[in-house]
């Protein structure tokens, strides 16, 4: 008895490949997407984890303004006792250390376009000194500033990515980014 060979399986049905049949293009799509998650950085990545400069409270929020040149608070302000320490968030370098108007600022660049700034606080460190994450970096001035826009002692906290104010919670890992959501009934 002779058997003959089965015959060979068509590389093409009709006028394309059999290999991108339902099954095997579903299997491709998951497998694509599971790359595209697997490249994707975790949330928290977004933003390195810092610490608080400060351990106090929260006095007031970060208010972003509507525009760069209008008003609003670009920055949080954390309860601290006059003279208290001020710790660097995260490593960086000392970009800026000097009096803004009528205030002493010390200013922190963390890399990756992060810049730190920080109000009313005395400070020895100058211009190019290396800080590392939690090191004291400053002291709530002491001086009678009566322009101080808080109600008892407390430190201005600024974060800038790239130029533009965030808020420096985001930084903590106490705030998620916010969602925006289509309007109801809109496209």
């Amino acid at each position: 008895m002779t058997t003959t060979p089965p015959a060979p399986v068509p590389l093409v049905a009709g006028d394309r490949p059999l290999f991108w049949g339902p099954r095997p293009r579903s299997a491709l799509l998951a497998l694509l997407m599971l790359l595209a998650l697997l490249g994707m950085p975790p949330a928290a990545a977004e933003h390195p984890q810092w610490q608080r400069p400060v351990p106090g409270g929260l006095v007031q929020e970060y208010q972003a303004p509507p525009a760069p040149w209008a008003a609003g608070h670009r920055g949080v302000d954390l309860a601290v006792p006059a003279g208290g320490e001020v710790r660097s968030p995260a490593d960086g370098v000392v970009s800026f250390s000097g009096a803004v108007v009528n205030r002493e600022v010390l200013s922190i660049n963390h890399g990756a376009g992060y810049v730190s700034s920080f109000e009313p606080v005395e400070s020895e460190l100058e211009v190019g000194e290396a800080v590392a994450q939690g090191e004291v970096v400053a002291a709530l001035s002491t001086y009678d500033d009566s322009s101080n826009h808080c109600d008892q002692p407390c430190l201005h906290w600024g974060v800038r990515l790239h130029g533009n104010y965030i808020n420096p919670l985001l930084m903590l890992g106490e705030l998620e980014p916010s969602v925006l959501l289509p309007l109801a009934g809109g496209d």
